[in-house]
């Protein structure tokens, strides 16, 4: 087998590919029931204030915050309650000097009130209550635009959509919500040994079943995109390079495992102009790219780690998204020995505050990824961390 000429540092693999590719400005309307987990394709401003008008916090009685200055257990303040109501009511009377409203958690503040007493703080007696201790203008109240101000911009472009975001937008009335368009993603798998279902028989004289399509429609499912298989394709050369033609035709980004080396049936490199072949990336140093098409290896957790490392990096280029890594600090329960040269994706349990390295290797090791919830990555020019020293972890 050939070797590579020359390998391309991590780093410089990974900003030719993101200078190669560029924004997609296709966009879509959804509902927002439909938006977890999408790329907000512009700035959200809110049309109204939230709350839309100034509203109790606590279950009580809205008054005069000043009536109560005086107030204290052995010399309480007597008030005449003029009106109840309950959240979503609004009360008709006026607040003047010696009165109260009796309200709800929510209700909007009646004219002339200024505080909310909470019911905890007074004893009543039929249309009057003794208030034990004074409270301040403003105390208990939530103000009309506490939450979110009117034409303040409430979530920005490039953001994926949570949970909490979508309650927000609900909040302040909207229904629909613009998203990026998800990039078309083709995957083509290769490789003779490879079946696609159960077969014992097969099994026994040297098929492998193929599980890479699977993790990989999962991950760009994960990461933005929508994924497209193409199937198993036998090592075959003009098999292998119609459907990598056919996919670039379709698709924003291919995905080619299998055939990323030099041996006699590694295909696939030979039919993409190559922006580079052979990275410094330890596992998947054979990973290509070029004309949106990767060339990856058929080992599966070579092919987790050079997506992790490069496609999804790629399919966050396409639509814009921001902050879609979560990183933390965590200190090594064992030391993490790493080769001068090699960019290495090491594999971690991470728990409160702790990274555990896995310590199952090998590229076929799927288990390794089923025990692991992040990954460190020891660049180049380190050989590897200590015991107990404290390192980044990214999460997956």
């Amino acid at each position: 087998m050939k070797e590579f000429k020359r390998l391309t540092p991590y780093r410089e693999a990974l900003s030719l590919l993101l200078n190669d590719l560029t924004e997609i400005s296709e966009f879509e309307e959804v509902v927002i029931n439909d938006a977890l987990g999408r790329v907000l394709a512009e700035d959200v401003v809110s049309p109204i204030d939230s709350p839309p008008f100034d509203r109790s916090a606590v279950d009580g009685y809205a008054l005069r915050a000043e009536d109560t200055f005086p107030a204290r257990e052995y010399n309480p303040v007597e008030l005449k309650v003029i009106d109840e109501i309950t959240a979503g009511e609004e009360s008709s009377a006026k607040v003047e000097p010696g009165t109260a409203v009796k309200l709800m958690t929510g209700s909007k503040i009646p004219e002339g009130a200024n505080a909310v007493l909470m019911q905890e703080m007074a004893e009543r007696d039929r249309d009057v209550i003794r208030v034990l201790r004074p409270v301040a203008p403003g105390q208990n109240v939530a103000f009309a635009g506490e939450d979110v101000k009117k034409g303040e911009i409430i979530l920005r472009k490039g953001g994926i959509l949570r949970p909490q975001d979508l309650a927000l937008l609900k909040s302040v009335g909207f229904k629909r919500v613009k998203v990026k368009k998800k990039p078309r993603v083709g995957i083509i798998v290769t490789g003779d040994e490879l079946i696609e279902e159960f077969d014992e028989e097969a099994l026994k004289s040297g098929k492998i079943l193929e599980s890479n399509s699977i993790m990989l429609k999962g991950l760009v499912r994960q990461y933005f995109g929508e994924p497209v298989f193409y199937g198993v394709v036998p090592d075959d050369e003009d098999a292998i390079r119609n459907a990598i033609e056919r996919a670039k035709r379709e698709n924003d980004l291919v995905l080619v495992t299998g055939g990323s080396a030099f041996g006699d049936k590694d295909f696939a490199h030979r039919f993409v102009r190559l922006l580079f072949h052979g990275t410094t990336i330890k596992p998947g140093r054979p990973i290509g790219y070029g004309e949106r098409v990767f060339i990856m290896s058929g080992y599966p957790v070579a092919v987790f780690a050079q997506f992790h490392l490069y496609v999804k990096h790629a399919l966050a280029k396409l639509v814009g998204a921001k902050n879609y890594e979560v990183r933390v600090r965590a200190k090594l329960t064992d030391r993490v020995p790493s080769q001068l040269g090699r960019y290495e994706f090491v594999k971690a349990w991470y728990e409160n505050g702790v990274a555990r390295p896995i310590k199952k290797k090998g590229s076929g090791i799927i288990s390794s990824l089923v025990e692991s919830n992040g990954y460190i990555e020891i660049p180049e020019d380190s050989e590897g961390h200590l015991e107990g020293e404290e390192v980044w972890v990214t999460l997956y």
